[in-house]
């Protein structure tokens, strides 16, 4: 049984394949850019010109770049028995929309979107370990 535990956040995304207790860990790193929208006062006095900020375009452009990360990662996880999701942040739901919306035969294979901190690899290559060990056992 091929089980994969994805820990992932904006930046970077570690693929732990837990097969017959080995893992292996491959790490893709997102290249979503970390988006500082300026705007406001284009002058010191109070009640002066304004700037227009078109967040809209800064928005649309991040989406792509998601789905990008998105789509680097798919091939990772296509052929999996079991995939669980942990991370920090909105990259995980994200993530997990991806999957139901364009790649059904994947989602079905999904065992949640969990919340976990950031770690150190040892560290998120044990939680993988042991939520596939957990769920081993509530099967059995």
């Amino acid at each position: 049984m091929k089980n994969i535990g994805i820990w992932m956040d904006k930046e970077k995304a570690h693929i732990i394949t837990v097969k017959d207790d080995n893992e292996d860990m491959t790490t893709i790193l997102s290249g979503i850019e970390n988006f500082r929208i300026h705007g406001g006062s284009g002058t010191r006095f109070k009640g002066g010109p304004q700037d227009v900020v078109q967040d809209s375009k800064y928005l649309e452009r991040e989406k792509h770049q998601f789905k990008a990360y998105f789509k680097e990662i798919i091939p990772f996880i296509k052929d999996a028995d079991k995939v669980a999701i942990f991370g920090p942040a909105k990259a995980g739901e994200k993530f997990e929309k991806e999957l139901i919306e364009n790649h059904k035969e994947i989602s079905e294979k999904l065992e949640g979107v969990f919340k976990a901190d950031s770690m150190t690899e040892n560290q998120t290559k044990a939680l993988v370990r042991e939520y596939f060990k957990k769920y081993k056992k509530n099967i059995f």
